[in-house]
C-alpha cells in the first residue's frame, strides 16, 4: 500500500487546479464496435500540421483500438447540462475490472457506452456524438510512453463546428481525473 505524505497531497490539490476539458474520444474496436471514453488531457501542438496530443491510461481500451486502426475523433461538448449528461454516459471505463471497490456485477462488467447515444461514424469509422458542440476526425502520428500513460499525438484531418458554445470543464462538471 502507498502512502501519501503530506506534499503528494499538496500536489495532488495544485494538479487538480489545472483547468480540463472533459471530451469523448471514440473509436472504433477490430469488431467495428464503436466506442467512446472520456479524455481530460487533451492539446494542441503544432498548427502546420493541425495536430493534437491526448493522455490515455496504458491499459485504455480505447488506446488499443486506436493502436490497432490509427483513428479516432475527439468530440467536443458544450458547456451546459446537456453536455453534463451526456459526459457522464462516459464516465466509466469500458471495462469494469479497472475501478476497483465494485462488487462483482459491476467488476466483470463491460460497458458498451455508445449503445444509446445518438452517434454518427466520421469517414474513419470513429464515432462522432450528435450532442457534440464540435469535433475533430485524427490519425494518430506517434504514441509515447509516459510514466502510467501513452501520450498519442494525431494529425487532425477533418473538424466541424457544430454550435459555438463554450466547452464542457472539469471545473464546470466538479470532476477530478488529476493529482
Amino acid at each position: 500500500m502507498v502512502v501519501a505524505t503530506a506534499v503528494d497531497r499538496d500536489l495532488s490539490r495544485v494538479m487538480e487546479q489545472l483547468a480540463y476539458g472533459c471530451y469523448i474520444v471514440g473509436s472504433q474496436d477490430a469488431d467495428g464496435e464503436p466506442n467512446g471514453m472520456m479524455a481530460d488531457w487533451v492539446m494542441q501542438v503544432s498548427f502546420v500540421p493541425r495536430m493534437l496530443a491526448v493522455a490515455f491510461e496504458n491499459d485504455a481500451h480505447t488506446l488499443a483500438n486506436i493502436r490497432a486502426n490509427g483513428a479516432f475523433t475527439l468530440n467536443l461538448l458544450p458547456r451546459d447540462d446537456d453536455g453534463l449528461r451526456l459526459a457522464a454516459r462516459f464516465a466509466q471505463p469500458h471495462n469494469g475490472a479497472k475501478v476497483g471497490g465494485r462488487g462483482n456485477s459491476g467488476h466483470e462488467r463491460i460497458h458498451h457506452k455508445l449503445e444509446t447515444v445518438p452517434h454518427e461514424l466520421a469517414a474513419n469509422g470513429a464515432p462522432v456524438l450528435t450532442g457534440a458542440c464540435a469535433w475533430l476526425e485524427c490519425e494518430a502520428v506517434d504514441f509515447v510512453p509516459t510514466g502510467d500513460h501513452v501520450v498519442v499525438t494525431a494529425r487532425i484531418l477533418h473538424g466541424r463546428l457544430v454550435t459555438v458554445s463554450d466547452i464542457l470543464t472539469s471545473e464546470f462538471t466538479g470532476w477530478s481525473y488529476a493529482g
